[in-house]
């Protein structure tokens, strides 16, 4: 391969790779229904060279008894409100819970941080199926709505600005 192919080559990996580091993403992008997960949201810039200011991610349906971990610096609060259905729960039928984290503070643009929250994948979350963490970063001057979903078929990398999304897979040792 000639020099400047290669460094084409590297050039245009490194591009791909800034590109995939520039969205909201899931640090653990699978889990097992059924099980309790850490979910880590990461941040890696603001919103075209403004800080931000303000993180929101919704909870889709299935996710429930969600814990959001306070950031030093930050305030955080949580939006509750009705689920679709009823969980049940250690022996307790569940009927609301968190439907939101709203994280405020200061993240500046060329600064990267992580945002975290426990919750259990209930056991009624299908494996194969994928769930979406729309995420909205509210900037100094404007915002990075990381809401798209892939329609069936679609692969979210041909989205522009994508929903971090997590894969639910079989708990161990189950077998279809």
């Amino acid at each position: 391969m000639k020099p400047t192919l290669l460094a084409l080559v590297a050039a245009a990996a490194a591009s791909l790779a800034m590109g995939a580091n520039a969205h909201a993403t899931l640090e653990q992008q699978e889990a097992a229904s059924g099980s309790y997960y850490k979910a880590v949201m990461r941040i890696g810039h603001g919103c075209d060279g403004a800080a931000t200011q303000t993180l929101r991610i919704a909870i889709p349906e299935g996710v429930i008894s969600v814990k959001p971990m306070p950031k030093p610096g930050w305030s955080l609060e949580t939006v509750t409100g009705a689920y679709a259905r009823s969980y049940d729960f250690h022996g307790r039928t569940l009927t609301e819970g968190v439907k939101e984290i709203i994280w405020t503070g200061n993240l500046e643009d060329a600064h990267y941080d992580e945002f975290v929250f426990r919750a259990k994948l209930h056991s009624s979350l299908e494996p194969g199926t994928t769930l979406y963490f729309a995420t909205v970063q509210e900037c100094t001057t404007g915002e990075n709505a990381w809401v798209e979903i892939p329609a069936e078929g679609q692969d979210s990398h041909d989205l522009k600005s994508p929903a971090p999304g997590l894969a639910i897979i079989a708990p161990a040792g189950h077998t279809h």
